[in-house]
């Protein structure tokens, strides 16, 4: 049972004694501490005996040495069993202890060294990647061979979510940028008098490239972050290596359906053009009196329909690539929250780089091909 600590002041010749009694602890503390604190302000030479308190914890000699207004120089002043004594004593010695932090120099060598770290990670990134699309298009070789074992109630479920569920985001998304792509081609056109081209711009831009590259940004910032949070906390929870132990193989059970689900909703880039053209047509006939009748019959005419294709080639390998990034980044999430939300980011990241640069290397591809 703890007793609440307290003290009484016996005035002697050789000076004031402050006596210690009950339980100088956390629990026992009180306001004895701040009660201690107000007697010793005016500065009389004190003593304590601590001999008759009962327990005597860090908080109640870091109370004394406070109210001391500590550290205190002499210990001698104090009057208490070995074992007290010697506790007093290191937490006075802590209190006198400094932490100074060394600052360390940014030297040429610590420079390299960063540098070199960083040239080590991007190459084991890069082989551990090439390592997890080896796995999967083994994964995926099976999956021909024997169809029968594919998933397909988890490739039809994560179809829907991550196809049918977005679309409205990706029509309104697309509508607006048709829209914005009317409105900078009007504006510039019009300059020149050629307001009758403002439809070409709308139609490439839509079709070869907004429309898909919008689209895979979308997908990227839903399914890449989404595959990743999933596999990444069934693998926080060791759901994974229970599936390993049973004999299932995680990538048949958790990475092939989501490849196939974003393989399957590359009918969604169509859906993105009909929404881009429409948000174009709609601001030109409100702002150039450009009819709709006369807009979709210069979309065929004046841009192709080999547009369209060229657009839409570049959807199967966005939709390979964010699959293959959000299963990865789930796959290599640790044991904490902190590795969790640190892999989703990156996953997100390195989605939507990785479609810029695919955009970038088939613009190349049809300028050397004079597509």
């Amino acid at each position: 049972m703890e007793q609440h600590a307290d003290y009484h002041v016996d005035e002697t010749s050789a000076g004031r004694v402050v006596v210690f009694t009950g339980d100088w602890s956390s629990l026992g503390l009180g306001d004895a501490n701040e009660r201690l604190e107000e007697l010793l302000k005016d500065g009389k030479p004190t003593t304590f005996n601590l001999r008759e308190a009962g327990r005597i914890d860090t908080a109640g000699a870091l109370a004394l040495i406070h109210a001391t207004g500590g550290p205190m120089a002499d210990l001698n002043a104090i009057s208490a069993r070995p074992e007290t004594i010697r506790l007093i004593d290191r937490i006075n010695e802590a209190l006198k202890l400094t932490r100074v932090v060394p600052k360390k120099p940014l030297s040429f060598n610590v420079m390299m060294e960063r540098l070199g770290r960083g040239v080590v990670g991007v190459g084991t990134e890069f082989w551990d990647t090439f390592a997890f699309n080896g796995r999967l298009l083994v994964t995926l070789g099976k999956a021909i061979m024997r169809p029968h074992k594919v998933r397909w109630a988890s490739v039809i479920s994560l179809t829907e979510r991550a196809g049918i569920d977005a679309i409205p985001i990706v029509v309104i998304t697309n509508f607006f940028i048709g829209a914005v792509l009317a409105f900078l081609a009007a504006g510039m056109l019009a300059d020149f008098g050629a307001e009758v081209f403002s439809v070409e711009t709308v139609g490439f831009g839509v079709l070869r490239e907004f429309g898909v590259v919008i689209t895979a940004v979308l997908l990227a910032g839903r399914s890449a972050s989404s595959f990743s949070a999933e596999i990444g906390s069934m693998k926080m929870q060791q759901e994974i290596d229970a599936m390993q132990t049973m004999g299932v193989d995680p990538f048949d059970a958790l990475v092939l359906p989501r490849f196939l689900a974003l393989l399957f909703i590359i009918p969604l880039t169509l859906i993105a053009d009909i929404a881009g053209l429409f948000g174009g047509a709609l601001v030109l006939w409100s702002t150039l009196d450009i009819s709709p009748v006369v807009f979709l019959s210069r979309i065929p005419e004046a841009v192709g329909v080999d547009q369209f294709w060229l657009g839409m080639a570049k959807a199967p390998v966005m939709a390979v690539v964010i699959a293959a990034i959000g299963c990865r980044q789930g796959m290599l999430v640790g044991g904490d929250v902190e590795s969790l939300g640190r892999r989703v980011t990156s996953a997100v990241v390195q989605a939507i780089f990785s479609i810029i640069m695919i955009d970038a290397v088939f613009a190349l591809i049809y300028l050397e091909l004079d597509l």
